[in-house]
């Protein structure tokens, strides 16, 4: 008897097969900007169709482990990881994963469209990383802090280094057992010696890439006053100088067994007068200065949520044109071809969520201080949460449809797809929770122009729209209005209960309708050229999203052109 043996899912160039990213690196950074940036951005799809899948799929099969005393009894700590993982290290640096946003000639070439560039690359190159995206983010995050406040720091240049042998990935150590996102309760103190060096001292619960050469940890200094704008962040390097052991008075208690990322080591700290270097002044409520941090890393996860999101619909169509399902293809069966439609309608509006939220950081980042530089900031602050609240959320969602999707075989480990859910589950925990990043919105309301910016991008793209798309026009201007009352009455009174307990709700109507607009703007641009399948993508979204329509026949009928 001949045995059946299902085709493997195949990748298509996660670059030239993308219509939509290069559709957006056409508009935000103009044809020239793209054209430069199109042999960086071939050469990590390359690096993704061969040696990276061979080393994501080595740093999954093989976790990092933990000895913590050598043959003799002395504590060494030491954090061995796969191959892979060293490999995936590498090419993170080579590709200026990190780097980018820091280098003199990507700025003189692209501008404020640098950070545009670097998030095409963690789009590509995120998803076949074995979520070593997670210190790449979290090392961009100590890059921009120390830029702000110790550029002169010779652990910048390393963090920015597209030299294997000398880059280095930063942990960032900030909640506490106790306290989790209540980093108000942290304990750790930082004490200043007589020499003038400082040491931290406490035990910090959620370290992730704990086999990084650096860490940023938050602590409070002595005589600092109670809650959480009053802890400051201190550089901590891991090891001492010259050698592989980890630095004086630093133990690390234990690897974490989670639920996904695992191939990221991830471990809990124990911190005994390890010497540590200020990042500011210690003598200044340093939360703000942790926030520059945060801002990056947030969008980082809003990165890794789109590209994720993209790649499992990659696999899933690929299973589709395959898999033989009642005398034809599954892309062939109206029902399958709406589900994978109205995925891929949901990878786009993440997908332009997280490009928005890169190209203001690129231009809050440019000439500081500057009308264009400042009015990126505001918008950032309320875009920042919004983007990394919503795309976690899809993320989940859509994994969890793509396992579905292959039926028993996406249950099944060694097929690789059970790990699309176990890493997007992270996405709506790390670096705040939906319900933490919703209580961030609302202070957001509160501060600087509030969420004016986000109405009125909503109100121009309708207003642009309501010739070509009236009827998507017209589901903009109803919710933008609703959502303007709402907003209004949040910002007027955000302690209020009934404010605070809608605050998850207002910020996903938030999220959900700044990416109706930016679709409905990347639709008009594309419409001027000829593309209207921008346009549907918008229009299926809006509807869907904003007019609770069901758009099942429209996502079955133009299911070949939104993917």
């Amino acid at each position: 008897m001949t045995r059946f043996v299902q085709t493997r899912p195949a990748l298509r160039d996660p670059y030239t097969s993308d219509w939509q990213l290069q559709g957006w690196l056409d508009r935000l950074l103009g044809p020239g900007g793209h054209a430069a940036a199109k042999a960086r951005l071939a050469a990590v799809s390359a690096d993704v169709l061969g040696p990276l899948r061979a080393a994501h799929h080595d740093a999954e099969t093989h976790p990092p482990t933990l000895t913590r005393f050598d043959a003799w009894g002395a504590r060494i700590d030491r954090v061995d990881t796969a191959t892979g993982w060293q490999t995936l290290r590498a090419s993170a640096a080579r590709h200026a994963v990190v780097a980018l946003p820091y280098t003199s000639d990507a700025r003189t070439t692209w501008g404020a469209g640098t950070r545009v560039v670097q998030h095409a690359l963690l789009h590509l190159w995120g998803p076949e990383s074995a979520t070593f995206s997670c210190p790449v983010a979290m090392a961009d995050g100590a890059a921009a802090l120390l830029t702000a406040c110790d550029p002169t720091s010779p652990w910048l240049a390393r963090l920015t280094s597209t030299n294997p042998d000398h880059a280095v990935t930063s942990g960032q150590w900030m909640t506490e057992s106790q306290g989790g996102s209540d980093i108000a309760r942290s304990t750790t103190t930082a004490r200043r010696l007589p020499d003038g060096r400082w040491v931290l001292t406490g035990d910090k619960w959620f370290c992730s890439a704990i086999d990084a050469d650096m860490a940023i940890a938050l602590a409070r200094p002595e005589g600092a006053g109670p809650g959480s704008r009053n802890l400051a962040p201190f550089l901590v390097p891991r090891y001492t100088p010259g050698t592989a052991l980890p630095a004086d008075g630093l133990q690390v208690l234990r690897l974490k067994d989670k639920l996904g990322t695992r191939a990221v080591p991830t471990g809990e700290v124990r911190l005994d007068d390890v010497p540590a270097i200020p990042v500011g002044d210690p003598a200044v409520p340093g939360l703000a200065r942790m926030m520059t941090l945060v801002v990056v890393t947030r969008l980082h996860n809003a990165a890794a949520a789109a590209g994720g999101m993209r790649r499992g619909l990659e696999y899933a169509l690929s299973h589709a044109a395959n898999r033989q399902v009642a005398g034809g293809t599954l892309t062939g069966n109206p029902l399958h071809r709406a589900t994978l439609g109205g995925l891929a309608v949901d990878a786009a509006g993440a997908y332009a969520l997280a490009a928005h939220a890169f190209a203001l950081l690129g231009t809050a980042t440019t000439d500081p201080g500057s009308s264009p530089a400042s009015s990126a900031a505001d918008e950032l602050r309320l875009v920042a949460p919004l983007a990394k609240l919503l795309t976690g959320r899809l993320a989940v969602a859509s994994a969890s449809e793509y396992l579905e999707a292959f039926g028993g075989a996406g249950y099944v480990e060694d097929t690789g797809i059970p790990r699309l859910l176990r890493d997007a589950q992270v996405l709506p925990i790390w670096e705040g929770t939906t319900n933490v990043l919703s209580v961030d919105v609302l202070r957001a309301l509160t501060t600087g122009d509030g969420a004016r910016p986000l109405l009125h991008r909503a109100e121009t793209a309708a207003d642009t729209a309501v010739h070509r798309l009236p009827g998507v026009a017209d589901t903009v201007i109803a919710a933008t209005r609703r959502l303007t009352a709402d907003v209004e009455t949040a910002a007027a009174d955000p302690r209020n209960d009934r404010v605070f307990a809608g605050a998850r709700e207002l910020a996903l109507r938030l999220g959900t309708t700044l990416t109706a607009a930016l679709l409905l703007e990347h639709a008009a641009w594309a419409a001027d050229r000829g593309d209207d399948r921008p346009a549907l993508l918008a229009s299926l979204w809006t509807l869907r999203r904003l007019g609770n329509t069901d758009v099942s026949a429209d996502l079955h009928t133009h299911f070949d052109q939104l993917v």
